[in-house]
């Protein structure tokens, strides 16, 4: 395969995605994502973008469904599908936020828990198997440097 397009002799940039980190941490997300979801799914018929939002609902309570977007970085129209979802079937439940009644808020219905304590220690299970070969050193390594990939996220925008 050439770098260049013949009918211009024009050389085009090469992108090695096997190398290029943003590729590599959105497969390897995926990878982890999928594998913890074949064991809720199996068993409580939860997609991925439903147990996310389940699992911060498990962690922050009352929380709009814009803020679970921006918690889990998921689009709103998946955020909105899932947690019609949700509702259907009784694991999260929607309230009004104190006296404001034009703010609606979520959180995990008494069925909901009971699924989210069953899950939230398989995923815990799965992540242990995942970092078992690192050494502690290493995970606070990798630690690290997420946070500081995550700080410069910011910087990703700016013009050079």
């Amino acid at each position: 395969m050439s770098d260049t397009d013949e009918s211009s002799n024009h050389v085009h940039a090469i992108l090695e995605l096997e190398h290029f980190l943003p590729y590599r941490l959105s497969v390897l997300s995926n990878r982890v994502s999928q594998t913890i979801a074949h064991l809720y799914e199996q068993r409580f018929g939860l997609a991925i973008t439903e147990w996310r939002v389940m699992a911060v609902l498990g962690r922050y309570k009352d929380l709009s469904a814009g803020e679970v977007a921006e918690r889990t970085a998921m689009d709103k129209v998946a955020v909105s599908r899932a947690v019609a979802r949700l509702l259907d079937r009784g694991l999260i439940e929607r309230d009004t936020h104190g006296n404001d009644r034009r703010r609606s808020v979520l959180t995990l219905s008494e069925v909901g828990y009971s699924v989210y304590d069953e899950i939230a220690p398989m995923a815990l299970a799965c992540e242990r198997r995942l970092l078992t070969h690192l050494s502690a050193e290493e995970k606070a390594q990798l630690d690290a440097l997420m946070r500081k990939l995550s700080d410069g996220i910011a910087h990703m925008a700016e013009p050079h």
